[in-house]
């Protein structure tokens, strides 16, 4: 309950736009969308300078000559004082819009623009395709990640294509965050069956005698990691997280599609792995979620994984789960120069695997960096603890910007020397722009904090410490088929709205606040 909540909840009044605000199409809407306070042109400048940064050896549908008219249609924009904040904000916009791909079946949203010989059909990798919903959730356009997902799961004369399951996925959540933003439930529904489809061929394939699911650690994406190994069949809080989170969100959507008897048989299945989890997945010891290895006993090892539950809203509150989160201030934990390990630090097999082979033993991927981001963010929002606080959010936000860059300009590869910061496959062509990761989606729901809800109120709790910057503006964001703006202004001369923190809805002010807190609009 938000009165749990040891911060102060502000709740104002809406004042009714002129606008209807029922839900249009995001298509139709991304027509007459417009930013209220910012305008695009002050921002082209990114672009132009991102063009010049390479030769664009490769180029699909959208190449750099028409990237800023892409973003000028699809994108909220984004202004703040801290300037390498903003420019990895369109600098993320600008690179993944560089894996969208024209194919015969509709666009396919990439993970490498390289080809790689183990790609299903049009390049395609499911590793990342939970990251690339969520961040894509955001696009004006919904036809992107539309036409993607439907390629995934119809692609194969109307089956999933061949390598779906190569990987752990967490589609069915993510598709619900999507509805979250945009309320399509023509789109979700449609989807429903095929996610119902995919829960039990996980099941089939995955599912343990006593209810846990296992995994290779490189079908999680997280190969010669220090809990695990490319053909040892571990219970990970990695894969058993995912379907948690995919059975409470195949259960909302039986629940918007009216079929009680699914709605009830999902959420028993999500409640047995809760409790599945917390039990045999928690180290009382470490304080910490662990891999449950072959022989049944716990790895020993804190990683990065462990915090997965939380990106899923999963641990049950009041029971303590939360003393985890101290290790990312640990330096002897997760706390690195350039941000959160994948494992801990103080393990004496901490970085002992080498590098160039895609090593998950303590290195910084941006994938886990995003996962956990999330995590935070939902910990941060909806427990109430004493661990954590908004100052670690910004520092490892903070982290995140200034690891994505490489020979002094903008750059997203595939992991990172945590102390130097150094991209270890940095030139390598395959890694440029690796799409295996989100940002702009922590940027919108954690940092400025638009939190997605399924009523129309609207909830922002910024996870800027209230003294880090005097200024700052999200605009054109496309919610609910309404264009929300959000702008922090501490002394009103920088927007001349007036002092303090202020949502608007289609240009009409709906919410103000003094300071930087959560708000929700009634």
């Amino acid at each position: 309950m938000l009165q749990h909540f040891k911060h102060k909840i502000i709740t104002l009044s809406i004042v009714i736009a002129c606008i209807n605000s029922g839900c249009k199409s995001t298509a139709e809407y991304s027509q007459k969308g417009k930013s209220v306070i910012l305008k695009e042109k002050n921002f082209k400048h990114y672009v132009d300078y991102f063009n010049t940064m390479e030769d664009e050896n490769l180029k699909f549908a959208i190449p750099n000559d028409s990237a800023w008219t892409w973003m000028e249609k699809n994108i909220p924009l984004f202004e703040c004082p801290q300037q390498n904040f903003e420019e990895i904000y369109y600098f993320r916009w600008w690179s993944v819009r560089k894996h969208i791909k024209k194919t015969p079946q509709g666009f396919a949203i990439t993970e490498f623009l390289v080809d790689r010989s183990y790609a299903d059909k049009y390049n395609m990798i499911s590793c990342a395709l939970g990251h690339h919903i969520n961040e894509f959730r955001w696009v004006h356009d919904p036809q992107y990640i539309e036409q993607d997902v439907k390629i995934w799961y119809r692609g194969n004369d109307g089956k999933p294509m061949n390598k779906l399951y190569k990987f752990s996925s967490w589609t069915a959540d993510a598709l619900y965050n999507r509805y979250l933003v945009n309320k399509d439930e023509k789109f979700l529904l449609d989807l429903y069956p095929d996610m119902v489809t995919d829960y039990a061929v996980w099941e089939k394939e995955r599912q343990r005698k006593d209810g846990l699911f296992w995994q290779h650690d490189v079908k999680d994406g997280m190969e010669e990691s220090l809990s695990g190994g490319r053909k040892v069949q571990n219970a990970r809080p990695t894969i058993n997280s995912y379907m948690y989170g995919n059975a409470t969100a195949i259960s909302k959507m039986a629940a918007i599609k009216g079929d009680k008897e699914a709605e009830a048989k999902f959420k028993a299945k999500a409640d047995v792995l809760q409790q599945l989890i917390e039990t045999k997945l928690w180290n009382p010891k470490s304080e910490f979620f662990e891999t449950l290895t072959e022989k049944d006993t716990l790895a020993q090892v804190r990683e990065a994984i462990g915090f997965i539950p939380w990106y899923f809203n999963l641990p049950e509150k009041g029971k303590g789960f939360e003393k985890a989160w101290e290790q990312i201030k640990d330096e002897k934990g997760f706390s690195a120069p350039f941000g959160l390990t994948t494992a801990e630090r103080r393990s004496p097999r901490f970085r002992t695997h080498g590098t160039g082979t895609c090593e998950w033993d303590g290195a910084i991927w941006p994938f886990a960096s995003s996962q956990t981001l999330t995590a935070l963010a939902n910990v941060l929002n909806n427990y109430n603890q004493n661990y954590v606080a908004k100052n670690d959010y910004f520092k490892q936000m903070n982290l995140y910007v200034e690891s994505q860059y490489y020979r002094g300009r903008p750059y997203l590869g595939e992991y990172l020397d945590e102390t130097t910061g150094y991209w270890l496959m940095g030139d390598r062509e395959r890694s440029r722009y690796y799409n295996h990761s989100t940002f702009n989606d922590l940027m919108i729901t954690g940092l400025v904090g638009l939190r997605p809800r399924t009523d129309e109120k609207i909830e922002v709790n910024p996870l800027i410490p209230q003294e880090k910057w005097d200024w700052f503006c999200l605009d054109n964001v496309l919610y609910h088929g309404n264009i929300i703006t959000i702008l922090w202004d501490k002394n009103g001369e920088k927007y001349k709205k007036g002092k303090g923190f202020r949502i608007f809805k289609n240009g009409k002010e709906i919410a103000v606040s003094e300071r930087l807190e959560r708000v929700i609009s009634e």
